[in-house]
């Protein structure tokens, strides 16, 4: 039986003898975070992962981020660390839906959140992840703009852009937009001097009423370097620990107890020992033409994000 430092520690072990590269998207618990070799979103870590020396690339996330990962780097073995871990947002819409909308407005250049699938990034202009997103759509020639699929971030990147002609449709986070008004005001009401970080998934009434509206990596850098003592977090609430270990002389509170991603929670520490161990994990198989389909949309955000 081990206990978690040991279980650590043997990870640790095991990923260097198997030349095994961790990557942790910044939801997962604290213990996943201290064995991997880079933390952060989504694009981030495919980004550090194609930079990444080891052959191997392990992702304890969800699916359309190893997908991610294997688009940039093809010639890596990828692992997701729980087969089960998918991303709602991402399986909400998918080609065929698309491509129907796409033949009803052909003038309109779509993007796509990268939380979603490879197949269906196949047949979009461009991706965007929520910190690049207003920017990217800022430089984009074309006003018309299908922002696919979370409707509360293009809501969000349309209030900051009058000058686009922004059409949304009906998708967004099941978990973000657990969070309503409501909360906000108990959480105020609580903690009247602290201030509120909220993530662009939320309802635009939620996003509305706080101090500062962006990423994850946004908020928690927001949260690292103000003077403030006391934030109410609006996004998963694996970060309120995350930041209780990197601030200890600061106070978080979650803006509501429900704001959890199932999906994400999955994967364990043990999970990662059987990945690196070589009998867990699944290991993730695109087709050459999807990969090279959806990297161009991925190339775009890098041309258009610069």
């Amino acid at each position: 039986m081990f206990t978690t430092r040991e279980l650590q520690d043997e990870i640790i072990r095991l990923k260097k003898e198997k030349d095994v590269c961790i990557l942790a998207h910044a939801y997962q618990s604290h213990d996943i975070w201290e064995v991997a070799d880079y933390v952060g979103d989504s694009y981030g870590l495919s980004k550090q992962a194609a930079m990444a020396p080891q052959k191997t690339v392990l992702m304890c996330g969800v699916r359309f981020m190893a997908e991610t990962v294997k688009i940039l780097s093809p010639e890596k073995k990828v692992l997701l660390s729980n087969a089960q871990a998918g991303c709602p947002m991402a399986e909400q819409m998918d080609v065929e839906l698309i491509s129907g909308v796409k033949e009803k407005y052909p003038d309109y250049t779509v993007v796509a959140y990268i939380n979603t699938t490879s197949e269906l990034k196949t047949i979009c202009d461009v991706c965007v992840t929520s910190s690049s997103a207003v920017q990217i759509v800022k430089n984009i020639e074309n006003k018309n703009i299908l922002f696919i699929p979370d409707c509360n971030l293009g809501r969000w990147v349309a209030d900051q852009l009058p000058e686009k002609n922004i059409k949304l449709l009906q998708g967004g986070c099941p978990t973000h937009v657990r969070m309503t008004v409501r909360d906000v005001e108990a959480a105020k009401t609580a903690h009247p001097d602290a201030l509120l970080l909220v993530h662009p998934e939320c309802l635009p009434e939620v996003t509305r009423r706080a101090d500062y509206k962006g990423s994850t990596t946004g908020i928690m850098d927001f949260a690292r370097k103000s003077d403030a003592k006391e934030f109410i977090i609006g996004t998963e609430n694996s970060i309120v620990q995350h930041l209780q270990y990197e601030c200890p002389d600061k106070k978080f509170y979650p803006l509501s107890k429900d704001c959890v991603c199932h999906n994400m929670k999955l994967t364990t520490l043990a999970d990662v020992y059987q990945c690196v161990l070589g009998t867990g994990g699944e290991e993730i198989s695109l087709a050459p033409d999807v990969m090279e389909k959806a990297r161009r949309c991925i190339d775009t955000m890098l041309t258009l994000g610069q």
